[in-house]
């Protein structure tokens, strides 16, 4: 198991981390700091990594792309009773978006870690909140990493993101992507799509494309 801590710089302004989170501490977990428009990613493996990072960072909001809820009447990712989906995947279909759904076999791993480092985050005294940077990506009309990683990385930058690497990985860029999501929503520019445990969304006007006023935030 891999655990190094990795410094964050100081900054004044309140800081966002954005968790791009993997199903497993054997695959890369992006992560990204966000002071005003200022990203720093990195890329960490171990559940501590994650957890040094964050309380380093001392953020307002924790973003993390990984469901951080289960269907009604599930108890746990492996109760087969209940609903496949939960009301937040219905509000992304009824927007055409596409998605994984966490009773896929895939993403209970993922969903396992994601309520586990929830609760840990929790008792850290952090507040974190579901994010779906896919789901982000379609409503500002900027690229998916897996159709084009440096058209993901210019969408960011033209959304007013400075500090991203051209080097940066898909794991990094869609953690900054939860990380810009968190800041639109702590700027009333952002939705929860099936209430307080849903996932949080920007608020586009004109979805699939960004205006003038809504890159500037």
């Amino acid at each position: 198991m891999r655990s190094r801590q990795i410094p964050v710089a100081k900054n004044a302004s309140p800081a966002i981390v954005g968790i791009d989170l993997a199903g497993s501490p054997k695959r890369p977990t992006g992560l990204c700091v966000l002071h005003d428009l200022i990203a720093e990613t990195h890329v960490v493996y171990s559940d501590d990594e994650i957890l040094h990072f964050v309380n380093d960072a001392h953020p307002v909001l924790v973003p993390i792309d990984a469901p951080l809820s289960l269907p009604a009447g599930r108890q746990t990712v492996h109760d087969r009773s209940g609903e496949h989906l939960r009301e937040c995947d219905r509000e992304l279909l009824r927007r055409g978006i596409r998605f994984f759904p966490i009773t896929l076999s895939p993403m209970r791993m993922l969903t396992e870690r994601g309520l586990a480092l929830k609760k840990q985050l929790a008792a850290m005294g952090y507040q974190t909140v579901e994010c779906y940077p896919g789901a982000a990506q379609d409503l500002w009309g900027i690229p998916r990493h897996h159709k084009d990683r440096l058209g993901l990385l210019n969408g960011l930058r033209e959304l007013g993101l400075r500090g991203l690497k051209k080097t940066a990985t898909s794991d990094e860029l869609d953690a900054a992507t939860a990380a810009l999501v968190g800041r639109w929503f702590l700027l009333d520019q952002g939705m929860m799509l099936g209430g307080d445990s849903g996932i949080l969304i920007p608020a586009v006007s004109n979805p699939q494309g960004r205006s003038k006023k809504l890159t500037a935030l």
